[in-house]
């Protein structure tokens, strides 16, 4: 093949290359001789420490969403619905097919284990978020990591730390990559032609950023509204399509459960390629997808009204298997019930679309691109919002606010020119830091959740309904249980 009129990269694209190649190098660490072991260990760990508080108190967990509360409080079940509303999205779509076509459909499974132990950890980030919340206000809370860290372990600076690697993994990682795949969803219409001249995605990454800045500069008002109604009722059609298809194709499910236990298991092909496996790319987009105990959800797990801490960590665990064990898994089957030897070298959006157009036709492509669009797009502002909170755990200034705004902006328009793996690789390098400061922290913490959950059970066998008074169970630095 004749190549001399080939065009030399220009130093933009040496840039990115380079840049790519670096990201690409660190989370290839970060998954394969840390974060990996870390979160399934930590999990487990916990799991035994709560005593597998993730399957003991479902009923129990059931009972809390029926609470009331003041009704210029969050409830709990307001609560879980806007974990969830951050957790459903893209990373049950399109998340789920990437770790099928690079891990293999084993990577599923890996998928199911994150969440399953990941219930513990969600558990016991999410108590803490409520024990050590504090006053945002008339009837109002803040929480979360950062906070616990400095009231818990009594160090603003590791909190700072945390919240900085919040802010860069949801403002430039997540943001960026949620960018991407919605952009990425319109290269179907548009052609393949059109889309990689870089003009389409220009256009777009303008209007979205022109969009996005009427809430990060807006203050917010309405956009707890969007991402907590929108986003379960596209989840809620989503599933109920899912099922569809799955019922369509019941007859191969019995053999879809053994072709990826066997693959889970197939280890010989695991650790021949650690770093691309079923297990790293299972857990990578687990934790993207659940985000249990990465440190995300107790910010939204701390706004909640409720009479005991342990009330919303056990919430916080449904949210966990609803988004993994449930929505993901639906995608999963969705992928493995189609004719994948027709799907060649698609991958990401363009495989979703393509399984999505051949079950139901047009309306399937439709369908599953508008619900990308709705779910990425209401993720950018839920995103933004969750590091907003963690700016001003750090500073009030203004004028700090208005810049970090304006870059957060500038980070939805550059996340519509990434490729795929650099966006990919962006985000879980961002995740990985935050979620490993987060699993420290909460190891270290985890006896302030084992006395909260033992409370809560006294008060149960006792037949009370649990109220909770830190000072009872020997905690005493708290602003809101005195």
């Amino acid at each position: 093949m004749d190549t001399s009129t080939s065009t030399p990269p220009n130093s933009w694209e040496l840039f990115l290359q380079g840049f790519h190649a670096i990201v690409g190098d660190v989370s290839g660490f970060l998954y394969t001789y840390w974060l990996v072991f870390a979160l399934i260990l930590c999990g487990l760990y916990l799991t035994i420490r709560t005593r597998f508080i993730q399957l003991r108190f479902l009923k129990d967990a059931f009972m809390v969403l029926k609470e009331r509360s003041h009704e210029k409080h969050i409830s709990p079940f307001g609560a879980l619905m806007i974990s969830t509303a951050s957790r459903v999205g893209i990373g049950n779509i399109v998340g789920v097919a990437v770790a099928i076509v690079g891990g293999g459909v084993g990577a599923l499974f890996w998928m199911w284990i994150t969440a399953i132990v990941g219930g513990a950890s969600a558990f016991v980030e999410s108590t803490l978020a409520q024990v050590y919340k504090r006053s945002d206000g008339e009837h109002r809370y803040k929480g979360g990591p950062a906070y616990y860290i400095e009231s818990a372990l009594k160090s603003r600076t590791l909190g700072i730390v945390f919240a900085i690697s919040l802010i860069l993994c949801f403002t430039y990682g997540f943001n960026g990559l949620q960018t991407y795949t919605l952009t990425s969803a319109f290269e179907i219409f548009v052609g393949s032609e059109n889309f990689a001249n870089g003009h389409f995605t220009i256009f777009v990454g303008l209007i979205l950023a022109i969009l996005v800045s009427f809430f990060f500069f807006g203050g917010g008002k309405g956009s707890a509204t969007i991402s907590s109604v929108l986003v379960p009722v596209m989840a809620f059609g989503y599933l109920v399509v899912a099922l569809i298809v799955v019922g369509m194709n019941i007859d191969k499910i019995p053999g879809i459960f053994s072709h990826v236990l066997e693959e889970a298991f197939n280890f010989q092909a695991i650790f021949s390629g650690f770093a691309g496996s079923a297990i790293v790319l299972g857990i990578k987009r687990g934790l993207f997808s659940n985000e249990a105990g990465m440190g995300s959800a107790p910010n939204a797990a701390a706004a909640a009204h409720t009479s005991h801490p342990a009330k919303q960590g056990m919430v916080q665990t449904l949210s966990v298997f609803i988004d993994t064990l449930i929505i993901c898994s639906a995608s999963a089957f969705m992928v493995l019930c189609s004719d994948l030897a027709n799907i060649g070298d698609l991958k990401g959006m363009a495989l979703m679309q393509s399984v999505m157009q051949d079950y139901f036709g047009g309306f399937g492509l439709y369908f599953v691109s508008i619900a990308i669009v709705l779910f990425a797009f209401t993720s950018l502002i839920g995103n933004y919002f969750y590091a907003e909170a963690n700016f001003k755990f750090i500073t009030h200034n203004k004028i700090a606010l208005q810049i970090f705004r304006a870059s957060a902006v500038a980070m939805v328009f550059i996340g519509a020119q990434l490729s795929m793996e650099l966006a990919w690789d962006l985000a879980d390098v961002f995740m990985g830091f935050m979620a490993s400061i987060n699993i420290i922290a909460i190891l270290l913490l985890s006896n302030v959740a084992i006395k909260v959950l033992k409370d809560y059970e006294k008060q149960r066998k006792a037949g009370k309904n649990p109220t909770f008074k830190a000072a009872d169970v020997g905690i005493h630095d708290t602003e809101f249980w005195k």
